[in-house]
């Protein structure tokens, strides 16, 4: 990847972030951070550190997996035992200069551990502390241990996806932690702006349930408008057709003529006027009504030729298609190489190491990768050194157990 070099500083930084979270969610949402800028600081338990780093099926060169290294770059590490009374009054320490504080632990624990919400804004009234949880920090729900194909199940997505009739079926992606992680980032930041001005921070409740939820968008408001509880669809559309994935003679493509103009241009680009005049197919929602029947009468056509000819006649003539790539094809096309979509980082271990790019550009303040993903405590003598603690309270805070497994 070829980096820009800013023309300004990073918008975030001089932003202090302490990342007391492991797995997806919370660390994805500080590396959202750390790219604009922020100084984060990754505080993980001596030893093991954030579970993400022994995880995926194969190894790496080091203890550390791909997966954590694609989440966990910009950041510091600071080995630190918060079930320690040192390793806690060390944290406290750390929160007095701290801008926010994302943490991940079943609601509760923190508070348990001497350290939650209600304690850290009595050391720094400024403070933005983030908690993100399955569940939440209230409601019946909360003290269930939460991952992503829970609030998936819970929220209801599950529910719409895949095939009518088939086995309940998962999104491909994560997109309870992922959609967590993003309105984690824009609420607290939100706080943030908010504390510069008021000098009072606030407690961030994001969890996994609630954001699968806040995509229900069109799914719910069909069912409030209706009354009937929405079904998964495949790659079908509850609002237009034909918008979907369609056969042809070599597999499948995507194609999406959502629209009365597109319609007519379809049919007559197919040859197939006389789709024009089934009163079937006549308004978008008896093309909805009549949905089955359409695919079988377009696969007819479509049956005949290959999915680049489709795609491509429907392209020239202005009716949004595509083929449907694997994960190895998508990085590879020229589109992605393009767009940076696909980033390479150095590591001191790893050497070379594979990075998703940014997936936002920003003309004036270009994201930077300015520090390769952490390995366990890396910083932990750095961070205390820049806040002032000596070589030998450190040894101090060592015998008392702070950075003790």
């Amino acid at each position: 990847m070829t980096q820009q070099v800013p023309t300004r500083p990073l918008p975030l930084t001089g932003v202090r972030v302490l990342d007391i979270s492991q797995v997806m969610a919370g660390p994805y949402a500080c590396m959202l951070l750390a790219d604009m800028g922020a100084d984060v600081i990754k505080i993980e338990p001596p030893g093991s550190g954030d579970q993400t780093r022994g995880a995926m099926g194969f190894k790496m060169k080091g203890p550390d997996s791909l997966g954590f290294l694609n989440m966990n770059r910009n950041k510091r590490s600071v080995a630190l035992n918060l079930k320690s009374e040192a390793g806690r009054a060390l944290l406290l320490r750390m929160a007095k200069d701290a801008d926010i504080l994302l943490e991940n632990y079943r609601p509760g624990a923190m508070k348990r551990l001497g350290l939650g919400y209600d304690v850290l804004k009595e050391v720094n009234p400024r403070l933005v502390y983030t908690s993100i949880s399955g569940f939440g920090q209230t409601g019946p729900w909360s003290d269930r241990p939460g991952f992503d194909l829970m609030a998936q199940a819970m929220s209801g997505v599950m529910s719409v996806t895949g095939y009518p009739g088939g086995p309940p079926v998962k999104a491909g992606v994560p997109v309870a932690d992922i959609g967590c992680a993003l309105f984690a980032v824009y609420a607290t930041l939100s706080a943030y702006i908010g504390a510069r001005s008021s000098g009072q921070g606030q407690h961030v409740d994001a969890s996994l349930f609630d954001s699968a939820l806040a995509f229900s968008v069109w799914d719910i408001c069909d069912y409030w408008g209706t009354g009937k509880a929405p079904e998964p669809l495949g790659t079908s559309n509850k609002m237009t057709a034909p918008y979907q994935a369609m056969a042809c003679s070599d597999g499948y493509f995507v194609m999406g003529a959502n629209n009365q103009k597109l319609w007519l241009q379809l049919c007559k680009l197919m040859g197939r006027e006389e789709l024009l005049v089934d009163e079937r197919f006549s308004t978008i929602s008896l093309r909805l009504a009549n949905r089955h029947a359409l695919e079988v009468e377009l696969e007819k056509s479509f049956r005949l030729q290959p999915k680049d000819y489709w795609v491509s006649t429907f392209l020239e003539a202005g009716i949004p298609a595509g083929p449907i790539l694997t994960y190895p094809e998508a990085f590879d096309s020229e589109h992605a190489k393009a767009r940076e979509m696909r980033m390479e980082i150095d590591h001191p271990v790893e050497g070379k190491v594979p990075n998703i790019g940014f997936a936002v550009k920003m003309s004036g303040t270009p994201q930077q990768v300015t520090r390769h993903p952490p390995r366990l405590g890396e910083h932990t003598a750095e961070v205390l050194t820049e806040m002032g603690i000596s070589a030998e309270e450190q040894v101090a805070l060592s015998e008392q157990g702070a950075f003790a497994a």
